[in-house]
């Protein structure tokens, strides 16, 4: 999938990934390739990334955001990583 991760600061990732685990509101996420369509607020906590070359990074999300899921494309607008 698709994935942009975006602070008001700047990009903080764009490319391929193959699974991300985000902090939700109500508890923890999992997305992956082909994910259905989804909207959800996000919380402070760890942002896990696996991206196509299978490398896990966490950020740490702080301040909460907001993610999207589309068409296999994952957008996170977070307020501060």
């Amino acid at each position: 999938m698709q994935l942009e991760i975006i602070t008001p600061d700047k990009s903080i990732f764009s490319g391929e990934a193959t699974s991300v685990t985000l902090p939700g509101a109500d508890g923890s996420l999992g997305i992956l390739d082909n994910h259905a369509a989804l909207i959800s607020t996000l919380q402070s906590g760890e942002l896990r990334v696996t991206d196509d070359k299978g490398v896990e990074t966490v950020y740490e999300l702080k301040g909460g955001g907001v993610a999207e899921v589309q068409n296999n494309k994952l957008i996170i607008l977070a307020e501060s990583i």
